[in-house]
């Protein structure tokens, strides 16, 4: 019987690997207009991706190093894309 596991993209970067992570999350989010990351600001999503870097970090870095990673991530991601116009206010 055939098996296969799943395995990430092998990433070049500390930084590269938190957005993959945090995208797997589903903690941020790609603007479709102008690609920009913005955060989800999903309490669970976040959870999930410092579970993800404690439990899988690259290697190389120590699960605390993962996860201080991607809160630096998150804390450089806005919530909002800065190309797209501001939603008006009904």
């Amino acid at each position: 019987m055939l098996t296969t596991s799943y395995r990430r993209p092998a990433i070049r970067t500390l930084r590269g690997w938190a957005i993959s992570v945090l995208q797997e999350a589903g903690a941020i989010r790609e603007c479709e207009e102008h690609g920009w990351m913005q955060d989800r600001a999903d309490p669970h999503a976040r959870e999930r991706a410092f579970d993800i870097a404690r439990q899988d970090p690259p290697p190389g870095v120590s699960p605390e190093g993962a996860v201080a990673e991607i809160d630096d991530a998150l804390v450089s991601i806005g919530d909002t894309c800065p190309e797209c116009p501001p939603e008006a206010a009904g």
